[in-house]
């Protein structure tokens, strides 16, 4: 078998494949898979994530602040933009491809000598105890875990053993899993949580806050919400944001996040609410005002190119959020954006928010690979009833990209949103140009 994966690409190419012949595993065989494997990183302080929109950021400063105070932390999230290495960080760097081969081999040994010979993991479910067998490898004393879809029948719910659990912003996503309704979809999320571990979140929603305390109480939870008012102040600088955030043990404290999206900022306050109950020494509040500054997330209004921004907003939700920092961007020229989506997002209700703002003088559309993709016409056809801004399309996204920085001038802002996979497509043609 290891003459057959002597390679990274070799690997990854095998779990790329998985989908096509691997079915939905039930709990109780994952957690089993995952025995038969020791129990790999069990023992690590692990802080499990779960929500809708915001978990890898909130995963992206809880790491940062971690490395600031000196402790080593395991970070796994998805998807990944470019390299599938990117979903398994230690201290801030992504591992090797040896890290990536030894923790593949160590799976494949175990898929053989497992006793449920039909039990195959799902491509996530390879991803995760891949991570944990590096994790346990490097002796990390944090695991970041963020979960893939929902969390009462997420793969990382296998874990028992945990430090802390944070539920991000809730909104609709992947309903035909996970409920019609946000109290139904809080209710998959909230199954992250465990007796006696605290949980931080946002209370914004009060049917979500409803479910998540009701939830919390029936299993002995303790719940930690990050209230609206503990949020003040909010200066929106050029590339950053200033921001008061009230601590526990503290009065309010003046945090700076190095982005211009304001969403950034209720994760941020989630990430510092969570540290703050960790009772670490290491963890002082200069460390975590450092390690908040600090800390930098691919895909979410990033500034890849001068005044060309990426964002990975896919729901409505996101979109919501994407607006709204927009809004806040001065802009001399005219405002272009790059859109495209997947099949199963909300693409009509993102059409008719971005044509609705009233915040783009062009918008361009350009389908993206994969059988989920939308299809240009499906594209075309989502924005269609809407005017105010031009409407262009293109076969690809690279062709779309390559117009709008040939013809961007001074003072012009482009904008590319609807996809991670968007986002992951054109950060991998950035760096080929």
């Amino acid at each position: 078998m290891e003459e057959a994966f002597d390679t990274y690409g070799a690997a990854e190419n095998y779990i790329n494949a998985t989908p096509k012949f691997t079915k939905k595993n039930s709990r109780e065989d994952t957690a089993r898979f995952w025995e038969f494997l020791g129990y790999p990183a069990r023992d690590c302080k692990i802080l499990h994530i779960a929500g809708t929109n915001g978990k890898g950021s909130v995963c992206a400063y809880l790491c940062s602040v971690l490395r600031r105070a000196g402790i080593s932390c395991g970070m796994f999230t998805s998807p990944h933009l470019v390299a599938m290495r990117e979903r398994f960080v230690i201290d801030g760097e992504m591992i090797s491809e040896e890290e990536f081969l030894y923790a593949f081999r160590t799976v494949m040994e175990g898929i053989k000598g497992f006793s449920r010979k039909s039990y195959h993991p799902t491509f996530f479910e390879f991803l995760f105890f891949m991570a944990m067998i590096v994790f346990e490898k490097r002796r990390v004393e944090y695991v970041v875990l963020e979960t893939g879809l929902g969390g009462r029948l997420d793969a990382t719910n296998v874990v028992d053993q945990k430090k802390m659990c944070i539920l991000t912003s809730i909104g609709y996503d992947h309903m035909e899993y996970l409920g019609e309704t946000l109290p139904q979809i809080a209710g998959e999320k909230a199954g992250i949580m465990r007796n006696g571990v605290p949980v931080v979140y946002p209370d914004k929603q009060e049917k979500i806050t409803e479910v998540i305390e009701k939830y919390a109480e029936k299993i002995g939870a303790k719940t930690v919400p990050l209230e609206k008012t503990a949020i003040k102040e909010i200066k929106i600088k050029n590339k950053t944001i200033d921001f008061s955030l009230h601590l526990l043990y503290y009065d309010y404290i003046g945090f700076t996040v190095s982005t211009s999206a304001l969403y950034q900022v209720e994760n941020a306050s989630l990430a510092v609410r969570a540290l703050e109950l960790l009772r670490d020494d290491r963890i002082t509040v200069p460390v975590m005002q450092d390690g908040i500054r600090e800390a930098f997330w691919e895909g979410r209004m990033e500034e890849v190119l001068p005044s060309v921004y990426l964002d990975g907003a896919h729901n409505a939700d996101g979109i919501r959020a994407f607006l709204e920092t927009v809004k806040q961007h001065s802009c001399s020229g005219r405002r272009k954006l790059l859109y495209s989506s997947m099949r199963d997002k909300q693409y009509r209700e993102a059409a008719a928010m971005l044509s609705q703002a009233e915040l783009f003088d062009e918008i361009c559309l350009a389908p993206l690979q994969g059988e989920r993709a939308l299809t240009l016409s499906q594209l075309m056809d989502s924005f269609g009833q809407y005017t105010g801004f031009v409407k262009k399309a293109y076969d690809t996204p690279e062709k779309a990209l390559r117009e709008l920085l040939a013809h961007k001038n001074d003072g012009d802002k482009v904008y590319i949103v609807g996809s991670l996979y968007l986002v992951g497509e054109v950060k991998a043609l950035l760096r080929s140009l």
